[in-house]
């Protein structure tokens, strides 16, 4: 089995914090790539296409807020000591997806890290998901098995997706509840196995 680790690019020109961010997402097995002011991001930008963004605003030369600017597609969470609303609306209304002030929480940011993974993952999903002799459609929650169609609940179509979306990995039932939760609220762990054994 390969698994393909996300790539993160940190813009940082503080390197005690720029090391400390590394750190936290090498242990959390992402791959890292570093930038240390905002003309070396934008330079890694046009060579590289990133998973997310971690984007200080005081950059040398080209600031975090330009570079927000330029970016497209690709999930933005800034880190910055500006602490202001204003500093923060401006930011979100961007283009950013997330904004963390200084100190941040380690545990608090690999969390929004993955919301935005997630939420990135899900909004690339097709109108058709294909495995073998499996067709998920995405518009009417109906499963197509060797072309015989079997209406699903909102609940066995999240579950379902998931799986589609990574057939070549094994999800845990913890981590399954934590993938379907965007798409239904009403799962626990005893009603994940009934809604399992109707699939």
């Amino acid at each position: 089995m390969v698994i393909i680790l996300k790539k993160i690019l940190i813009v940082e020109d503080d390197v005690s914090i720029h090391n400390v961010i590394e750190e936290l997402l090498k242990k959390a097995k992402y791959t890292t790539f570093n930038a240390y002011s905002g003309t070396e991001a934008l330079l890694l930008l046009e060579k590289e296409k990133y998973d997310l963004i971690l984007l200080d605003l005081m950059l040398p030369a080209v600031s975090g807020e330009e570079i927000i600017e330029k970016v497209k597609d690709t999930p933005i969470i800034i880190l910055s000591a500006k602490i202001s609303s204003d500093d923060k609306v401006n930011c979100l209304l961007s283009g950013a997806n997330d904004y963390i002030t200084k100190p941040f929480d380690g545990k608090e940011l690999l969390a929004r890290i993955e919301v935005q993974l997630r939420t990135k993952n899900n909004s690339n999903i097709k109108d058709t998901l294909k495995y073998k002799d499996l067709e998920l459609l995405n518009d009417n929650h109906t499963l197509l098995v060797s072309n015989k169609k079997i209406s699903l609940t909102k609940t066995e179509y999240a579950i379902l997706k998931q799986l589609l979306l990574n057939p070549n990995q094994v999800i845990t039932k913890n981590k399954l509840l934590d993938l379907i939760s965007i798409d239904t609220e009403d799962c626990d762990e005893n009603s994940l196995r009934v809604h399992i054994s109707n699939l």
